[in-house]
């Protein structure tokens, strides 16, 4: 129909700027055609939604949820502005300081530790302690850390490479690098073959010079080749010959025969000079690259080959392991300075608060101490509370710390009662009337409520005769041409 024929009940943050209070009550009357709107927050409607007979009308709300954490004074079931504190920490930063730690903890794992993930992880693990230094050392002894360690396993995917290829494509792959390896020992014997001929034709140069009786030069030579005598000269023409030999019937064979002959990567004879050091090191590098490769897929007939067992576990290193950062999370909103804030923690913002009240006062509200909230689900917060608060009191002073019944949805159920209960009354309703008379920022308070703080525009003072006098002269003289 273009419009809501109904009431509306809507939450807004702890003393709501008016312009945004506004910006709302224009949408709602203006487009919406409300009939009637109220505002509340939401932390008090669910104080007055966990509220019992023998509950006093005043208590300390501690709210904490995802971004920020506040501390609200009730006296006599109205909430006092005045004093209420927020700290700008909450459920949002606990998670990015938990991914910062695993992050650090687990850098192979940077991308799939996310911050989805880390919220899940921060509500199903995280705790808070009671005392935390004194937790902290609990979790240096091995016996306590195996007991409390906490494994999340992240998703990860147990199929290899290796695995997808089909048997035609596996044997395709062999054949390349067979064709491969039979290239590369080819150019090798070939290269191999033309340095042990060179040396060859240096030597029996040599053995020349002997037998032309030039023995000056021939001494000489036999030096340069580091030599003792004919006989050692003899012996390595002897040996140089059957390797070039050998080396020719290779080459020959493996152009007849298609089967591929593994030549050993040590060489067959010892180098006789510092000649034989002029290798390509890429080559033999390639070669011992792809000879296990040519010696495991032998294209002989295949053989049964046992399955062996994998000694890296891809699961095991795709778990992480949640020790301290169980209690480092949440315990910034406790001590901000673990994460760089300059802030207080609940703790002395808490006593900050009640110090602003007389000490009636505050046996008074230290009666009632109500944690709501989301940020209040650890287990644990509880029992924090009631330690800090035990040592924040005097002497033999009590005070009761209560928890709300369901922290997140208690808020809606608060709305929901007060709505059910004011819905006849004109009591925290604002109408259209009262909009258009008195602005969008206007409100009527109610239990759950702001406090409402109108405007006050400065009066203008009103004008004298002896200041508009001036005003009357320049008007004259202005009309005057020749005095312009």
């Amino acid at each position: 129909q273009g419009c809501v024929d109904h009431p509306v009940v809507l939450t807004e943050a702890v003393c709501n700027p008016l312009y945004s209070r506004q910006m709302m009550s224009e949408l709602l009357f203006e487009c919406y055609q409300v009939p009637k709107v109220s505002y509340g927050v939401d932390s008090l409607y669910s104080f007055y939604h966990n509220r019992k007979q023998n509950w006093p009308c005043s208590g300390l709300v501690i709210s904490s949820g995802y971004q920020c954490t506040h501390i609200l004074p009730v006296l006599e079931g109205r909430l006092d502005a005045k004093n209420c504190k927020r700290i700008n920490l909450g459920g949002c930063q606990a998670a990015v300081y938990l991914q910062r730690l695993l992050q650090l903890k687990y850098p192979g794992h940077f991308a799939a530790i996310t911050l989805s993930r880390m919220e899940e992880i921060l509500h199903e693990h995280s705790y808070i302690a009671e005392d935390y230094i004194e937790e902290l050392q609990k979790w240096r002894s091995p016996e306590y850390y195996e007991n409390n360690v906490h494994k999340m396993q992240l998703p990860f995917s147990n199929k290899l490479l290796g695995s997808t290829l089909t048997s035609e494509e596996k044997q395709e792959r062999r054949q390349q690098q067979l064709r491969r390896l039979q290239e590369l020992n080819a150019r090798r014997r070939e290269e191999k073959l033309q340095l042990d001929q060179e040396r060859l034709d240096r030597l029996l140069y040599v053995q020349e010079l002997l037998e032309d009786g030039h023995m000056d030069q021939f001494h000489k030579a036999l030096v340069e080749l580091n030599m003792d005598s004919a006989e050692e000269l003899q012996s390595y023409i002897n040996k140089l010959s059957l390797s070039v030999e050998q080396t020719k019937q290779k080459i020959l064979q493996a152009e007849v025969n298609i089967e591929v002959d593994v030549v050993d990567s040590k060489p067959e004879t010892p180098d006789l000079d510092p000649l034989g050091s002029e290798q390509s090191l890429e080559d033999v590098e390639s070669i011992n690259e792809f000879e296990p490769l040519f010696a495991e897929e032998q294209p002989e007939a295949e053989k049964p080959v046992a399955a062996v067992q994998p000694v890296f576990n891809l699961a095991e290193y795709h778990q992480l392991f949640l020790g301290t950062e169980r209690i480092r999370a949440p315990e910034i909103v406790f001590q901000p300075s673990l994460i760089g804030e300059d802030q207080a923690g609940i703790a002395e913002t808490m006593q900050y608060v009640l110090e602003r009240y007389p000490k009636e006062q505050q046996a008074i509200l230290v009666q009632n101490v109500f944690l709501t909230g989301g940020n209040t689900m650890y287990p644990g917060l509880k029992a924090r509370v009631q330690k800090e608060l035990l040592e924040m009191r005097p002497f033999q002073s009590s005070f009761q710390v209560h928890l709300a019944s369901s922290p997140v949805l208690d808020a809606w159920y608060g709305a929901r009662d007060w709505a059910v209960e004011y819905m006849t009354r004109e009591e925290g309703w604002i109408t259209r009337k009262d909009y258009e008379e008195k602005g969008g920022e206007y409100l009527k308070e109610h239990c759950a409520s702001n406090v409402y703080v109108p405007i006050r525009l400065p009066k203008q003072a009103p004008r004298t005769t002896e200041a508009l006098a001036p005003s009357r002269t320049l008007t004259s003289s202005a009309g005057n041409p020749c005095e312009q």
